[in-house]
This record gives structure tokens, sequence and C-alpha cells, in this order.
């Protein structure tokens, strides 16, 4: 009976994950920084040529020094100006030195350099693009020094100013008179302090204690109940890119970490579920618990978030709105496991979570995978995309400058096998893992697995699946010349092979399905499968070459992928700017 908790893991996981979907809504419902009524229908206005609303509701955040809305607004129409820009045009004619036109073309002036610039990290980023960056901010100057001027009072230029001086490298002491004149402005204004966070982390300009100094003491300045208070946990998202804080490893205390995250519950249970303002800190404060594995208030943190998902914290860890939704999964994953399968209910709230559930150590067994990608990049390319899966992979060598991928849960420590806590993005078969490190990339991936007697083929591109065949035992499973014809021009287009016909043939093939692989990898000029393939698992732990890539937690991932050699530049990749 001692391995019973392993054992009920995934029946656990069946009987209560559906219960966790409660008051969640289905991802399609979810929206990515979704503009609140007022702002859509400025938007809608403004799309089809219309600049006046925009205008007057910019007017009225002005007038009523409204500014957190204010500074989401300006943002919101300086994007929309990016590739709609006749309205804002027409505007400038009308109005030449409208403040509040001032203050889009200041924003818009800063998105035009990250345009150029582009959010990939830095060592994608050409010398060319760097130098042509740099130009377009030192341009902007005027622009940005006179929406200040227009705007007297009003924080907002000022948090685009620091985002400025940010991009140029400018002396601290410009970041200093930055910050002092939007503070004259509003003390407790969020964007500003926002990015006096980024400004102040580590990889800036700053360090990881006077970050959490400056995030702390703002806080506690701001009255009870402000959006201000939510402050130190975007200093714990900053801090979790360089150190896994989750599991106390680094230089701030754990205790420091978790009393901004007991903090930042507290201020949630100030504002109603679905709250657009409270948003902003709550998608902070989600991605805070999960980190720390404290995952039935995380799933009580993503309800009362409901549709409205944010680009940050999520971009830091990819596609913002995927890593959302995939995060989401993976909580009501790690909730369903560990409600006992007996008596136990999946808790519709915080305070019914029971004791001991948000400490870590849910215990999961990996069943070994039959399974083998044949990737169309190098083993480094290969290494960079799989990190952020947090699974135990080995990687091979293959010829015309391929790589062998398999899962590889015999290399991870003792320890872990024996409870493991199995990684958020994704359940560790080959195939979800394929999809996940695939996404973005241009190469493809072809997954060949083990299912039974049968034997399938998957083809991954850019995270979508291309096409997918089955091998049967069975004759009567065989399938049409239409469906295996369709499937080998979708394979044959992959990789560079001019007619499918042979191919069609392959897929058709009944009985023994390994040798049919076999001849469909001969046909697509693949590499031959390792040697005891289908037999064992891990095949490819004897082939010479092989390195492992091991399990790591999300953040330990992150802290990898976004290692110093990202950068020849202090802080390496830019902060965001809206």
């Amino acid at each position: 009976m001692a391995n019973l908790p392993g054992v009920l893991a995934l029946p656990r996981m069946l009987r209560h994950f559906a219960t966790t979907g409660e008051g969640l809504p289905e991802d399609g419902a979810v929206e990515l920084d979704a503009p609140d009524d007022a702002l859509h229908a400025v938007l809608s206005a403004a799309r089809s040529g219309t600049w006046e609303p925009a205008a007057t509701l910019l007017a009225e955040t002005r007038s009523a020094g409204d500014w957190y809305r204010r500074g989401r607004f300006s943002a919101g129409l300086a994007e929309l100006a990016l590739h709609h820009h006749g309205w804002l045009d027409d505007w400038n004619r009308a109005r030449p030195g409208d403040p509040d036109l001032a203050l889009v073309l200041a924003e818009l002036e800063i998105d035009r350099a990250w345009q150029i610039r582009t959010a990939a990290r830095a060592r994608h980023v050409s010398q060319e693009q760097f130098q042509a960056f740099r130009t377009v901010l030192s341009d902007a100057t005027p622009v940005l020094r006179t929406a200040a001027d227009l705007n007297p009072g009003d924080p907002v230029p000022w948090r685009i100013l620091i985002g400025h001086a940010m991009g140029l490298g400018a002396p601290r002491e410009v970041f200093d008179e930055y910050l002092a004149r939007g503070r004259d402005g509003d003390p407790h204004d969020l964007g500003l302090h926002t990015r006096a966070v980024q400004y102040l982390a580590q990889k800036w300009y700053g360090s990881h204690a006077e970050m959490f100094d400056f995030a702390e003491s703002a806080a506690a300045a701001a009255p009870k109940g402000s959006l201000l208070r939510g402050l130190p946990l975007q200093a714990v998202t900053e801090y979790a890119l360089e150190h896994d804080a989750g599991i106390g490893r680094g230089p701030v205390a754990w205790s420091r970490i978790e009393a901004v995250v007991e903090a930042g519950l507290e201020l949630s249970a100030a504002y109603g579920p679905g709250d657009r303002q409270a948003a902003g800190f709550r998608n902070h404060l989600a991605l805070a618990l999960i980190r720390c594995e404290r995952h039935h208030e995380a799933l009580e943190v993503l309800r009362l978030i409901g549709t409205d998902a944010r680009t940050f914290p999520w971009a830091y860890l990819g596609d913002a709105r995927e890593v959302f939704l995939l995060l989401r999964k993976g909580t009501r994953v790690q909730v369903s496991r560990s409600t006992p399968y007996f008596g136990g209910a999946v808790p519709s709230s915080v305070a019914e979570a029971p004791s001991g559930t948000s400490a870590p150590g849910t215990a999961v067994t990996a069943p070994a995978a039959m399974a083998l990608a044949v990737v169309g990049a190098p083993m480094r390319e290969v290494r960079e995309a799989v990190l952020i899966t947090g699974t135990t992979v080995r990687l091979a060598p293959a010829p015309r400058g391929s790589t062998l991928v398999e899962t590889a849960p015999s290399a991870d420590p003792p320890a872990r096998r024996k409870g493991t806590r199995r990684t958020l993005l994704g359940e560790g078969d080959l195939p979800r893992l394929a999809r996940a490190f695939s996404r973005g990339e241009t190469w493809p991936v072809l997954v060949v697995a083990r299912e039974g007697a049968d034997y399938t083929l998957r083809l991954y591109r850019d995270g979508r699946e291309l096409t997918a065949h089955t091998w049967w035992t069975d004759p009567a499973e065989m399938p049409t010349q239409e469906e295996a014809a369709k499937r080998a021009t979708a394979l044959a287009a992959s990789y560079g092979i001019a007619d499918h016909r042979p191919l069609t043939a392959a897929l058709r093939g009944v009985g023994a399905p390994l040798q049919h692989v076999g001849e469909t990898f001969a046909m697509l000029k693949l590499p031959p499968l390792p040697a005891g393939f289908g037999r064992r698992p891990e095949p490819l732990a004897d082939v010479p070459g092989a390195q492992v890539v091991a399990r790591r937690s999300l953040f330990g991932a992150i802290k990898e992928t976004l290692a110093p050699d990202d950068s020849a530049h202090r802080g390496g990749e830019l902060p965001p700017l809206s």
C-alpha cells in the first residue's frame, strides 16, 4: 500500500479534472489585453477613419485625472496606429498641438522603434536592427518631450520617457528625473512605477535588492486597496526570470517572496471576480502561485481573472495567450491529482483548499515512452527549443544536420523518479512535447511512436500537426488510396520529395508495421531508426554523441533560455513598453 498515492495519481486526475474547470471560461473566450467597452468603441471608430471619439475619450481621462485608464487607452490607440494610421493623420491635421494627440504620438514613436528591433532575444537581432532601433528612439526625443510639456501633471508621458531612457541606456540621473516628474503628477501611478521596477531590475540598471525595496516601499505608501499595492508581484516576476525563487534558491529570501504573495492574495480579496483593473496584478499573482506550487490558490485566482489574460507576465515565457492557457490547464491537472480519490472533492475556493496541498511534491511516475522524434535541425538549436518543456530528454546527432529526440526518465535522479512532479508544459509524451518545442520554428519534427503492436507517425511544424498516419497490424484498417496519398503529399512537401507515390504505397503497407516505418524513413531520406527502437525504451542511450537535457522547473528552463550570452549589452531584452 505504500505506493498507493502514485498508483492513484492518474485516476484522481481523471475523476476530478472536469470539476476543476468549474468557474473557468472556455479557452476560446479568453482574450489578451481585451479593451474595455469605451476603448473598444473608440478603436472601432478609428479603424473606420474617425478620430473624434479617441480625442474625446482621452480628453475625459485627462480632465478626470484617470491616469491608469489614460495610459492603457493611449497605448491601445498607438498600437492601432502602427497599422491603421489614417485617422491619426487626420487628427494631427485638425488639431495640431492637442495634448492628447501628443501622448498617442509619443507612444507610437516607441512602438515604431520596437517594430524595428522586434521582441526577439538579443542574439537574434542584428547590429543593423539595434542601430536603427536606437536611431528611431533618439529621433523620438522631441516628440516625447512635447507630450510631457503639453500634459503638465500627467504621469503617463514620464512612464513613456523612462522606457525611452532604458532603450537608449541613459544615465541613472535621467531615470531619477523622469520618475520624480512622474510622481509629481501622481505619486501612486501604477504604469509609472511598473516601468521603474523594470528599470531597477538587475538585468537592466539596478539590482534585485533595489528593485524589491522600491516596489515594497511604493506599495506600502499607496492607499489601501490601490492597484499599486500589487507592484511587488511584478518584482517577483522579474526576479523569477533569473532565479528559481519558488524552491528557495537565489539571493532574495524565500520568506520575502512568500510575504509578497500573501499580500497579493489579500489585495485580490478586495476586488470582485472579473475586475478589469485587478486583472493586471492578478495575472502576476497567478504566475507566482504556480511557481510556488500553491496550485489550489492559483486555480482560484485564475477563476477570478476569468477571460482577462494580460500580455505580461505570460509573454516572458512565450506566446502570452498560449502560455496562459497551458499553465491554467496544468494548474487544473495539479489540483485534480492532489485531491483524494475517495471522499475528496475539488475545492471551489481558496478557503476550502485542503491543508498541505500547497506544499510541493505531488508524486506522479512517468511511463517509459516508446517514441522517437526526428527534428530537421542541429542539436544546438533543438537543445535550446526543448529547454522550455521542463522534461528530461535525450538528443542524438543524426545525418544531414538533423537530431533524434526521446524522453529520458531514467536520466532523472532516483529521488525524482520516485516522486517527480510533471511539467506544466505537457504530460511528457513525445507528441505533446514536439508540439511545444516546435512552436515558432520552421523545421519539421516527425514523431514515430509504438502504440501496442501498431506504429504511428505524426508530422509537426510550428506547433501544428500537419498529418498523422498509423500502420495497423489488422489489414482491415488499411487507409484508402486517397487518404494515404493526402498524408504522403504532406510528408513529401515537408522533406522536399518530388514524387509522393512511393510514399503512398508505403503508407498503405499492412503487416510488419516497423518495416514500413523504416521504408518511409528511407524514402524521406531520414536517418535509420536506432537499434532496439520499438522493443525497449530509450534506444538513443547507446548512440554515440547522445546528450541528456535534464528536467528542470519551468523557471529553471526560462533562466537557461535567457542566459547572459543572449546579449552583448546589459539588459539583454528590452522591457515591454505598454
